[in-house]
């Protein structure tokens, strides 16, 4: 009778170790982690950049995805087109105004969707301007890496319009990219 009460104990917290929600910091370090975008030029071509520089963390529940929670910052001035002279002119006051705005930050607010699948709601602050969005995102995997911790990575996919956050109306559509890897804490 004990040892049945204490193997049930040892299950019963296994399983509650698993299903407790988990904190991951983005691993920026590892180059495991991107924010793409990219946007037409003249109707013509793309322009595809990314921001070199940001961090973060989030909370998955599998349990209860719509609990996980993300929050990012981004330094604008990590902007990277590769080639300097557009990326100064981006940088600048006609467009991101790094001077005087030098982070994207998102903080989530939402979650709908399963395990795998859904839509992240959250507030978006570019270039002074607070607005509410909605990405689409996708658990990739998760699972033990080779250093003795714990990763878990998504992606996902946001339309921006340029002038909803204050950037010249001729920008037209931002089409950001993102690939999120964290470790547990």
């Amino acid at each position: 009778m004990k040892l049945a009460s204490l193997l049930t104990g040892v299950v019963v917290a296994f399983i509650s170790t698993f299903a407790m929600s988990a904190e991951y910091e983005i691993d920026v370090t590892g180059q495991h982690a991107f924010i793409n975008f990219k946007v037409s030029h003249l109707g013509y071509s793309y322009i595809f950049g990314r921001f070199n520089k940001f961090e973060g963390n989030f909370t998955q529940d599998a349990d209860n995805p719509s609990a996980s929670k993300v929050s990012v910052t981004i330094d604008t001035d990590s902007l990277d087109t590769n080639h300097a002279e557009r990326d100064g002119h981006l940088r600048g006051a006609d467009f991101l105004d790094v001077g005087s705005h030098p982070t994207i930050t998102f903080e989530s607010t939402a979650y709908s969707g399963d395990g795998s699948r859904g839509q992240l709601e959250g507030n978006l602050t570019m270039h002074g301007v607070t607005k509410s969005i909605e990405i689409e995102v996708h658990h990739i995997g998760e699972g033990d890496d080779p250093w003795g911790g714990y990763r878990s990575g998504y992606s996902g996919t946001v339309d921006l319009n340029a002038s909803d956050f204050g950037l010249p109306a001729w920008v037209g559509v931002l089409q950001v990219e993102l690939s999120i890897e964290g470790t547990r804490k």
